[in-house]
């Protein structure tokens, strides 16, 4: 008998005929359909159908999704259902999660897919639990990530939906990696430092990590250091990096790198800022804006310049709130931000 679990703000619990009509409407939502495995329409019959079956399986089992309803505990409002099929005879598991479009942005997602997680790992037979997704699926990328779970793949056409055929990417988490997760710092740091690159310090600056749906906003740092060994001119101008490694109370954590050249018009431009998966969210990346920032008025700047692409999991939010200005030039698709260092 499967006994609900309980987070600060949602209940999970055992399907109910009166979750029908809910179900319905999120399903057939286009935002919410866009990367899953089902095309719109969605029928309603479907829905009831699949609702008496997981009512009547009772709970999770071998080769069988199973599907719990989310609901918010302020109100009894059904927001979203989490799911999960077992492997190989209860010693694996998949999870999955649907969430209606107008909860979206709020961690509903996390905290739900976090306390199946939880109650996953509490059985000591599992030895790994996994996700897959689309590739464009940027948002359910981000739940998986702040859950911990690695990326393991990228398959090529191999998932039909209809005459639809897309990738598909695999995310993973052994105990391993679970127990390293819940290790990592969460806390701000009491010291953040920027230090030069040595010999000694190169492997370890080039083996920190985003989280893959962060990829598309950073490059990997072996990439970073290569362009910065023979740096391509921008605009005509010749670049000339700056780079160091972003330190937290000792440990390297993320890679910094400035294009400081003549060229710049004394305005630096911040050419490379990357923080590792596991320091993430500690505030780090402000505290080396601050750094850098201070740099920069050391070498007289009147300004810094960065560029940045939208989308889920940019780090525009950040340069926003800290004071850049989009100077509304794009750049290889890039927006353009510009952080004045002296008074107008």
């Amino acid at each position: 008998m499967f006994e609900p679990l309980e987070t600060p703000r949602l209940l999970l619990r055992a399907p109910r005929p009166d979750d029908l009509d809910a179900l319905v409407e999120r399903r057939n939502h286009a935002a919410v359909a866009e990367y899953q495995d089902w095309s719109l329409p969605w029928p309603r019959e479907r829905a009831a159908a699949i609702l008496d079956e997981v009512i009547e399986q009772g709970g999770p089992a071998t080769d069988h999704w199973w599907m719990l309803s989310v609901e918010a505990l302020d109100d009894g409002r059904v927001v979203g259902d989490v799911s999960v099929k077992l492997e190989w005879d209860g010693r694996a598991a998949e999870i999955g999660y649907t969430f209606a479009s107008e909860e979206w942005g709020n961690g509903f997602a996390v905290e739900a897919a976090g306390a199946l997680v939880d109650w996953l790992w509490s059985d000591p037979r599992i030895t790994r639990i996994s996700a897959t997704l689309h590739p464009d699926n940027r948002r359910s990328a981000r739940v998986v990530e702040r859950l911990g779970f690695v990326s393991e793949g990228h398959t090529r056409l191999s998932w039909w939906v209809g005459d639809e055929n897309s990738d598909d990417l695999i995310y993973g988490q052994v105990r391993a990696d679970r127990d390293a997760w819940l290790a990592r710092p969460t806390g701000r740091p009491h010291e953040v430092g920027l230090a030069e690159v040595t010999w000694e310090q190169i492997r370890p600056v080039v083996m920190l990590r985003t989280h893959k749906s962060q990829e598309r906003f950073v490059s990997p740092n072996a990439i970073s250091f290569a362009e910065a060994l023979h740096p391509e001119p921008f605009d005509g101008k010749p670049v000339t990096p700056w780079y160091r490694a972003i330190e937290a109370d000792g440990e390297i954590v993320g890679f910094v790198m400035l294009d400081t050249a003549e060229g710049t018009d004394g305005h630096p431009d911040l050419w490379r800022l990357m923080i590792d998966r596991f320091h993430q969210r500690r505030g780090i990346g402000w505290r080396v804006l601050d750094l850098v920032v201070e740099q920069c008025r050391e070498w007289g700047a009147e300004a810094v310049e960065v560029s940045w692409m939208p989308g889920v999991g940019s780090p525009e939010p950040m340069y926003l709130a800290y004071g850049f200005q989009p100077t509304g030039r794009i750049i290889d698709g890039e927006t353009e931000g510009r952080f004045a260092l002296t008074l107008e």
